[in-house]
């Protein structure tokens, strides 16, 4: 209405607290304010690359030279054998049941008095490892019973088919060294496997050998030759 005049009043916030006779609080700086000039943070950002400019290069140089792995490396498996040949594997399975990614397959067979491959029941009749799978994590070589399976310093596993990477029992188990004899033969006389798993049995006996050489004379050598073409 004319001749009337408005006057401006302030009203308190109860949420806030402040009114009229309450100083206001000060503003707060955000995070923009607080941020550093555009010149130091671009420098800052290449600090790594140029920490790295002035250092010198390492080179290897494989496959011609190439460089010993540490003594725990996690390499390809290896089935060892007993001091006599005979092998550790007793065809449990409990490697192929710890192993995350499902790479190892085994069956078991039964021992038999013509046919010996380990001592004590049963033995590894199939074994496999798909290297396709594998994750070399060392689950299996734990579960292992027996220390039958352990995994060396070999590392160069590539290969052009993948059917090569599936690793069969003739593949993993570990090369006959001097005083062993190529399994299946009987054990040593008078032993039981609590000698041989406990590391008493010190290699091949005489009557060992003439077991070998007999089945040998006989012709029954197809799985002498299968141990020398490995």
């Amino acid at each position: 209405m004319p001749g009337t005049t408005r006057k401006r009043c302030t009203v308190a916030d109860p949420r806030s607290g402040s009114g009229p006779d309450q100083p206001s609080a000060p503003a707060q700086s955000g995070p923009q304010d607080q941020a550093a000039p555009g010149w130091l943070a671009s420098v800052a950002g290449f600090g790594v690359t140029f920490k790295e400019m002035f250092r010198k290069p390492v080179t290897e140089y494989y496959p011609e030279e190439k460089v010993p792995t540490q003594p725990r490396y996690h390499g390809r498996h290896q089935l060892n054998r007993h001091p006599d040949g005979l092998e550790k594997c007793i065809g449990c399975e409990l490697c192929a049941w710890a192993c995350p990614a499902d790479a190892i397959y085994v069956e078991g067979a039964d021992n038999t008095e013509e046919e010996r491959f380990s001592p004590g029941e049963r033995y590894g009749r199939v074994y496999q490892i798909n290297y396709l799978r594998c994750i070399f994590c060392g689950l299996c070589i734990e579960a292992c019973p027996t220390r039958a399976l352990t995994m060396t310093n070999e590392y160069e596993l590539a290969g052009p088919s993948r059917a090569g990477l599936i690793y069969e029992k003739k593949d993993l188990l570990a090369e006959l060294l001097p005083g062993m004899l190529p399994a299946p033969h009987p054990m040593v006389p008078g032993a039981t496997e609590k000698e041989y798993y406990r590391g008493q049995v010190a290699g091949a006996t005489p009557e060992q050998q003439a077991w070998v050489d007999a089945r040998h004379e006989a012709g029954d050598d197809e799985w002498l030759d299968s141990e020398v073409a490995r």
